[in-house]
Order: C-alpha cells, then sequence, then structure tokens
C-alpha cells in the first residue's frame, strides 16, 4: 500500500517504474516508486486547483491531469521531471467543455465531459479529433477505449436510474451494456480500466469492490472484494499489464493499494 495524505485520491497511473497520484484541492503531483513504494519528489503544478484524474503516456512520457475547479477548467499536460507544464483550454469560449477523468492510448487523450454528455479525443498535443456525443440520459463517469477502438463507459442512466456499464462506438451508439449481476446491484462505478485483450476492471464504489468482465460485458467475478479493500471505496484504477499489478485509488483513506491479479 502506498501511504499518500489524508485527502482523497482522485487520480493514480504509473509510467515504467513510477507511480503518481493527484488528491483532492492539491497542486502537487506525488510520485512513488512502483517497486519499493518509497515517496520520491513531488512536482509542483503551481494552478493547479481541483485535478480529478491523471493518466500516463508511454508514448510521449507525459501526464495529463484533468483539473476542474468552478472556473478555468483544462487539461494539464506535464512531462515526467515536471519542467514542461503546459496547460490545455477549450478552443471555443462558448464550448461547455466540463473535463471530468480521462485515460489514454499510445495516440489518443481520451476525456469524459460532463456537460455537455460527451467523449472529447486529442491527440498528444492537444489538438481536437473526435467528440462522441451519448444520450441526453447518460452521465458518463468515465471511458476507456477498447481495442477494437470501441469506448467503454462507466455511467449513471437517468433514465433507467442505475449505473451502468456500456460499450459504445464511435457515434455514441450503445452496442452492450452491463448493469449487474445475480449477487448484488451495480453501485457507482467511476473508474475502469481495459487489458489488452478486453478484459474490464470496474471500480464498483458502493459495493467496495473491484469487477472484472469479459470483452462482452458479461460478469467473471470480483475479482477484489471488500475484506481486500478493508471495507474501503475504490475510487480510481490503473492497470499495468506487464507486471499484472492494478493500482486501487482509496476515495476516504487517501491510500494507494496495489494488487496482483490475474485475468483468465
Amino acid at each position: 500500500m502506498l501511504c499518500v495524505v489524508d485527502h482523497s485520491v482522485r487520480g493514480v497511473t504509473q509510467l515504467h517504474d513510477v507511480v503518481y497520484v493527484v488528491c483532492d484541492r492539491s497542486s502537487s503531483i506525488m510520485r512513488f516508486n512502483a517497486r519499493t513504494h518509497q515517496q520520491l519528489t513531488e512536482i509542483v503544478v503551481k494552478d493547479l486547483r481541483r485535478p480529478r484524474d491523471i493518466v500516463a503516456c508511454q508514448q510521449t512520457s507525459q501526464l495529463y491531469v484533468a483539473d476542474n475547479p468552478s472556473r478555468d477548467r483544462c487539461i494539464w499536460r506535464v512531462s515526467t521531471d515536471g519542467t514542461d507544464i503546459q496547460r490545455w483550454l477549450s478552443k471555443s469560449p462558448s464550448d461547455r467543455f466540463i473535463p471530468y477523468s480521462l485515460s489514454v492510448t499510445s495516440t489518443h487523450l481520451l476525456v469524459t465531459s460532463w456537460n455537455p454528455h460527451q467523449l472529447i479525443q486529442f491527440d498528444s498535443v492537444g489538438d481536437e479529433l473526435k467528440r462522441v456525443q451519448l444520450p441526453d440520459d447518460m452521465l458518463p463517469w468515465h471511458a476507456v477505449e477498447s481495442p477494437t477502438g470501441s469506448f467503454i463507459v462507466s455511467l449513471y442512466n437517468s433514465q433507467l436510474e442505475q449505473h451502468q456499464v456500456v460499450e459504445v462506438n464511435n457515434v455514441g451508439v450503445v452496442l452492450r451494456n452491463f448493469s449487474g449481476s445475480r449477487l448484488s446491484s451495480l453501485g457507482e462505478t467511476p473508474h475502469v480500466a481495459v487489458d489488452s485483450d478486453g478484459h474490464i476492471f470496474v471500480a464498483d464504489w458502493v459495493n467496495h469492490r473491484i469487477l472484472l468482465l469479459d470483452s462482452q460485458l458479461n460478469l467473471r467475478r470480483a475479482i477484489i472484494d471488500k475484506h481486500q479493500l478493508n471495507n474501503e471505496k475504490p475510487w480510481r484504477l490503473c492497470y499495468n499489464e506487464q507486471s499484472g499489478q492494478l493500482l486501487v485509488g482509496l476515495w476516504d483513506t487517501g491510500h494507494v493499494m496495489v494488487f496482483d491479479v490475474l485475468c483468465r
């Protein structure tokens, strides 16, 4: 376990042998050695106000942080040594783009926006590539791009009054969905992660567990239960496929837990 601070973990990611963490209302990106868990020198982003998520791109060796204060919402692009910090804003003053959570592939940054209900894809230098409009009754929490190019989205369906994990195509049409199991209903799902085979990890926040779904959104099992999480609420996920480790940022304690997981 990485001991962070007394504030809620808002984002966790890993690049090579370093884990990066952002916490509620902090202007610092905390750094830890992924093997020893020793804390390293943090990166201070002077004008970072209310971080919501952080991801790392292996291709560009850059960190991306969603900042969502009441004003001046933006994405920060930060080099891993903290020497190059850039602030991305919406291109249009009339754009209601509100960044909430992030995911990254080798070439694309995917931003989940609550208002409007969109997934927005950027390239590594901040140029917008695509917008995927979701139905009005779907409030997205987090989204990742699947190995087949579709998008896996954790969301709240206001019409059905339930939380879901859905797969949508590049125009926002729902292809399939998962909303729970026979064991218990699916609670709030603030974060998901996907591996190269399409297995999906779901942070089931209310039920204090991590679920594993297959590429068709069928439930495989609860891969981490409430006892392993010490009855704490999982908020952010980062899966390192090379090491087989899943990083879980916790809501209440300001900790990051590290688990060895097997998808088979």
